[in-house]
């Protein structure tokens, strides 16, 4: 079996996150799909994976080095994993369950405390539970959830999958 080494496996990780924002940024302005504040949290943990995959790829460490990038990696996908995991919930609760829809990302960022808007943030409203566009039957969000579960493993696995010595590192 071909094995790659730490570096090129992180800078396709960087690839693939980049490849879901950019993903996003065509469904926001080429289809007109404006994102919730949750699927903007959800983008902050894309690009915070991403920027730990870049880290690495950059650095190309050894030893233990790896599996701290890796470690970076997987915090900021199994953020995104929770956080997509929260919206699918939102999306899934009966139409009298829902809560009721707040004000908008920018409002409440000038108004409120950081801390409490990520709070507000997390706990969701009516503009998060809408479904706007599903693929196969699953929601936008339910895919997001998906990528981020994959990106989990293949953080978790990076330094498994990479060889130990390479000339390329």
């Amino acid at each position: 079996m071909t094995r790659f080494s730490f570096r090129r496996l992180s800078f396709v990780g960087f690839l693939l996150c980049v490849s879901g924002l950019a993903f996003a940024l065509v469904l926001q302005h080429g289809f007109g799909l404006e994102p919730c504040p949750m699927c903007i949290f959800q983008r902050i943990a894309m690009a915070a994976a991403g920027l730990a995959f870049l880290g690495a790829a950059l650095h190309a460490p050894t030893g233990s080095g790896r599996r701290v990038w890796s470690i970076l990696a997987l915090i900021g996908a199994l953020a995104g994993a929770g956080i997509a995991a929260r919206h699918v919930w939102l999306q899934g609760l009966p139409p009298d369950q829902v809560p009721a829809c707040g004000p908008t990302l920018g409002y409440l960022l000038g108004m409120l405390p950081v801390a409490d808007v990520v709070q507000l943030v997390l706990k969701g409203d009516g503009n998060c539970a809408k479904i706007d566009a599903a693929f196969l039957g699953v929601s936008l969000p339910g895919w997001t959830l998906i990528a981020f579960i994959g990106l989990s493993l293949y953080a978790l696995l990076l330094p498994a999958l990479a060889r130990r010595h390479s000339i390329f590192a």
